[in-house]
């Protein structure tokens, strides 16, 4: 008998009214998918494809309009009112966000960064906090010094590094990375890449990665679904979707991706 999926959507729809008009918008429209534990599924699709709101409902931060979404067995298909039924939550799935610098409070070091999420999540005396802050900053690849800096003393990677380190503290079985690696250069990307597949082999942990840069989707993902419009148009094997895409959309996207010899042509005015 297959093991249940950690993560379960089943006809996910958002629907925005437009302003005091009758007019609505459809954000996300009959989406469904499962993701196995210790999976990693790419979200694909261009900025308004639904997938950042596909995002927010999952974490809690967007009610759906329909459909049902089961987290690690249960219900998590509207936001949690109680507090102990968000943090419950916040064990089971946590997000990281493309600019970490807008998360981050900018008053605050890493180290009580990482201690305050501990402090709500666990009962746990000084010391083994003080531990498993060390723990965290280790596992991202951060030094003892850049722990005690606030987020302004820290290079974008590195604040990248603290934002997946925060999101770990509550030891999630499930995280989505929301464009995470997309405002860094490449050298920095290829490091949290890298980082990301220690992190998934060493903790087990389940990846949702949201993203539109098909190079870094091969990288990381085993299987992907492509949206447009708020729909999935496309879904399997990550190598299958990209090197043999069956929608015409996903073709496009393919042939977007610039190839060897590739030269940015000017337009004439």
């Amino acid at each position: 008998m297959p093991a249940e999926p950690i993560v379960d959507v089943q006809g996910l729809c958002k629907i925005f009214p437009l302003g005091r008009s009758a007019q609505e918008v459809v954000a996300v429209d009959d989406v469904s998918f499962a993701v196995g534990r210790g999976r990693s599924l790419a979200i694909i699709g261009e900025s308004g494809s639904g997938k950042t709101t596909l995002a927010r409902m999952l974490v809690g931060l967007e009610t759906p309009t329909a459909g049902r979404i089961a987290i690690a067995g249960h219900d998590r298909s509207r936001p949690s009112r109680r507090l102990a039924e968000r943090r419950a939550r916040g064990r089971e799935i946590q997000i990281v966000f493309q600019n970490p610098y807008s998360s981050l409070d900018r008053r605050q070091s890493v180290a009580a960064c990482l201690d305050e999420v501990l402090r709500l999540h666990f009962t746990l005396p000084r010391t083994d906090r003080e531990q498993r802050v060390r723990e965290l900053a280790g596992l991202v690849g951060l030094d003892e010094r850049q722990t005690r800096a606030l987020p302004r003393e820290l290079s974008g990677g590195q604040r990248q590094r603290v934002a997946i380190a925060r999101a770990l503290a509550a030891r999630p079985r499930v995280l989505i990375l929301d464009e995470a690696v997309a405002a860094l250069d490449v050298s920095i990307q290829a490091q949290i890449l890298n980082l990301l597949a220690d992190i998934r082999e060493q903790e087990d942990i389940t990846y949702l990665f949201i993203s539109h840069d098909l190079t870094v989707v091969r990288q990381v993902s085993d299987e992907a679904i492509v949206m447009r419009h708020g729909r999935v148009v496309e879904s399997g094997p990550t190598a299958e979707v990209l090197d043999e895409p069956r929608h015409p959309y996903t073709q496009l996207l393919r042939r977007s991706v610039p190839g060897p010899g590739w030269r940015p042509q000017r337009r004439s005015a």
